[in-house]
Formats: C-alpha cells, sequence, structure tokens
C-alpha cells in the first residue's frame, strides 16, 4: 500500500498530530496503567482496520513488556481469561466509544456503570479521551492509506 499523502512531509499534519499527541499524554498522567490505555488503542484500531496503530501500539506495548498472549486475544477479549475486570470494563467503553454511530443513544448506560465502578473520574475522562484520540489518529491514517509494518518501538516517543 502506498499513502495518499506523506503526512510526516505536511507542516500541517505535523501540527495536528502534534496537538493530538498532546491530548493523549494526558491519559498516562493518571493512574490507569499504560497497558491498559495501549490494549484500548489496541481495540479500537482493530474495529477501526487501521493498520498503522496497530502496528505501533502491539509493538510500543509488547516492548513495555506486554504478553504476546493478550497482545493476541484483545479482538476477542470477552472470551479471554487473561484480562481483569478493569481492563474488561475498559475494552468494551473502547468498544462502545469506536462503535458509537451503531447505537442510536451511544455508549449503553450498563458500560458506563461498568467502567465506573473499576474507574474514578479522572480515569474515565482519561479513558474517553484515549477513544477519542486513537479514534481520530485511526481515521487519519485509515484515509491517507498509511502503510503499516515499517514502525520501531517508541520510534514517536
Amino acid at each position: 500500500m502506498e499513502a495518499r499523502l506523506n503526512l510526516f512531509a505536511s507542516p500541517t499534519a505535523n501540527k495536528l498530530i502534534k496537538h493530538f499527541v498532546g491530548a493523549g499524554k494526558v491519559a498516562h498522567e493518571t493512574s490507569i496503567p499504560d497497558s491498559t490505555l495501549e490494549l484500548v488503542k489496541i481495540r479500537a484500531s482493530q474495529i477501526n482496520g487501521c493498520g498503522y496503530c496497530l502496528d505501533m501500539h502491539t509493538k510500543d506495548a509488547a516492548a513495555a513488556g506486554e504478553t504476546q498472549q493478550r497482545l493476541h486475544m484483545v479482538g476477542a477479549w470477552r472470551e479471554a481469561t487473561v484480562f481483569t475486570e478493569a481492563e474488561r470494563a475498559a475494552l468494551e467503553l473502547a468498544e462502545q466509544g469506536t462503535r458509537i454511530a451503531d447505537a442510536a443513544g451511544g455508549v449503553p448506560d450498563e458500560v458506563w456503570a461498568n467502567a465506573a465502578k473499576h474507574y474514578d473520574s479522572e480515569e474515565l475522562v482519561a479513558l474517553v479521551a484515549t477513544i477519542a484520540a486513537i479514534n481520530a489518529f485511526n481515521r487519519l491514517n485509515v484515509i491517507f492509506q498509511q502503510p503499516a509494518g515499517d514502525y520501531r518501538p517508541g520510534q514517536f516517543a
């Protein structure tokens, strides 16, 4: 696949991405484990079919110590026994937040209530911000057809 536009050579894209990255860093300043945030990014990227973000976040998660078993099971988290209840709540919120257009009422109250059992209000803001940011990145990369496979862990750190 060849990118429709070189995002890395575009001054406008670089400014935009800088702001997206800055917004995403806020979530890492909370007490939510980085592994949970990576799992959320991976799940949203799977749903959106964003190969570039899947390449990035699976590699970053593995480099940070995430197991291959858990990375392989993200797409089937409901059936997998390798995730904590808090991670499962975050993954469900990520799915519902990513598929928001599929549900007339948005994220169901039960999904929100389950997430609120595991995360405080600041952590919920961070989770929702992470979901919003990864969905924005997914859309940029999918629309511009950003090729996947060459990312090196920590490349943009």
